[in-house]
């Protein structure tokens, strides 16, 4: 849906940035998404924006000004200004009367840092006025027609590109779950695999029928197995990892038919549900397992560090296909929601010390070298004890029992 944006210099000219920005961001369009924000950010953002925040906080090449450009994202803005950007609420704070709602920074937009006694904030507006004059917060407009779709002009806080499939693919579940979901039980002409084009058929439980009806599912994911994952430390398993093989949705629900016997009677037999598999990652086969397809997830998501202490430590590689995850991939994490993990919290990875011999005493010891910063991860998918993470920065790989701690 188009929405058509008319601007007129007799109305607006000498709107000062804050109102105008106020303006883009707090509700020109029923269309744009208003995202929460926490107490925590908002109480950070309130008590920076106060005084701004120290000179020796920006980062050491932090630009004067800055255009944001479209692909852009606010964890590299955040980075371009402050050393660390997970410190969004910072950088929030620094533009708190301008920047109401941190999610909503669009294109062309311009930030300019000022510095004075020491402390740093960011404003918008000119960045130099007329002959020589101070920078000023009039923004004056001209009149032009902009037809843009507002939902999608905003920047991301991250590529999105990074996390979008992960939304839907990996699914952390309880013992049992996918055993009991319903199940392909045959495919059309007895072929061994299926896949996106092909119609399978499939069964649910006496309890959880596929039935085709309006308050029913009729969309689904499609997994196999259910791989426990352990705590590194207590060897405790804290959920089961289910592998995703594709889409699928319902043409046919489930039925009974009655079939003649040889005695001249007839017996009711079931009839499975017809699927058709609208997408696939892997083959399917029979025996694989369906799970409702869940709501889309809106993301968006505000790195920040976790307001209580944290100490974790990495499960797993999503997919199991290295033993060292790399910048930008997925892994699982022992902290959920029961320890107050939360999509967007920053956690720092820490490089297990190695354990190595001290010859230069008396006699030889073994020593431990101390663990050393590795990188970042963001969480992205919480679930009650484990989280799916994205590795924002790393120096070295990512391995099983990596620790995780706040990060500062």
């Amino acid at each position: 849906m188009m929405a058509q944006t008319f601007a007129r210099s007799g109305a607006l000219r000498g709107m000062t940035a804050a109102a105008a920005l106020a303006a883009a961001l707090c509700g020109i369009s029923a269309h744009a998404q208003n995202f929460p924000v926490t107490p925590g950010q908002k109480a950070t953002a309130e008590q920076v924006a106060q005084a701004g925040v120290p000179l020796s906080e920006l980062a050491p090449n932090a630009p004067d000004n800055y255009t944001v450009k479209s692909g852009d994202t606010l964890w590299a803005i955040s980075g371009l200004f402050l050393k660390s950007p997970w410190r969004w609420p910072e950088l929030w704070g620094m533009n708190l009367q301008e920047v109401r709602n941190p999610h909503r920074i669009y294109p062309g937009q311009q930030l300019f840092l000022d510095k004075s006694n020491g402390r740093a904030r960011l404003r918008m507006g000119a960045a130099q006025g007329a002959e020589g004059e101070a920078p000023t917060q009039t923004v004056r407009v001209s009149p032009r027609t902009r037809y843009e779709t507002l939902a999608d002009t905003s920047i991301p806080t991250l590529q999105t590109n990074l996390i979008e499939p992960f939304l839907a693919e990996p699914v952390i579940v309880a013992q049992g779950v996918l055993e009991s979901a319903p199940r392909i039980v045959a495919t059309q002409e007895g072929r061994v695999l299926v896949s996106r084009g092909d119609r399978a058929y499939a069964r649910g439980t006496a309890q959880s029928p596929l039935v085709d009806a309006r308050d029913k599912p009729r969309d689904f994911r499609v997994f196999r197995n259910a791989t426990a994952l352990r705590d590194p430390v207590t060897r405790a398993v804290l959920g089961y990892e289910a592998q995703y093989l594709g889409k699928a949705t319902l043409v046919r629900g489930e039925s009974m038919r009655d079939v003649p016997t040889r005695d001249g009677k007839t017996e009711p037999v079931p009839v499975p549900a017809t699927i058709d598999i609208v997408s696939s990652k892997e083959e399917m086969r029979t025996g694989d397992r369906l799970l409702p397809e869940p709501p889309r997830q809106l993301v968006s998501y505000v790195p920040r560090a976790p307001e209580t202490r944290v100490e974790g430590a990495v499960v797993s590689m999503y997919g199991s296909a290295v033993a060292n995850a790399a910048q930008n991939q997925i892994v699982v994490i022992n902290k959920g929601t029961a320890d107050g993990i939360e999509s967007g919290h920053v956690l720092a990875i820490l490089k297990d010390g190695q354990g190595v011999v001290d010859r230069t005493g008396d006699k030889p010891t073994v020593i431990k070298l101390p663990d050393e910063r590795n990188g970042l991860l963001m969480v992205f998918r919480p679930f009650e004890k484990l989280s799916y993470a994205l590795i924002l920065e790393i120096t070295d790989g990512v391995k099983v029992g990596d620790r995780v701690v706040n990060p500062r």
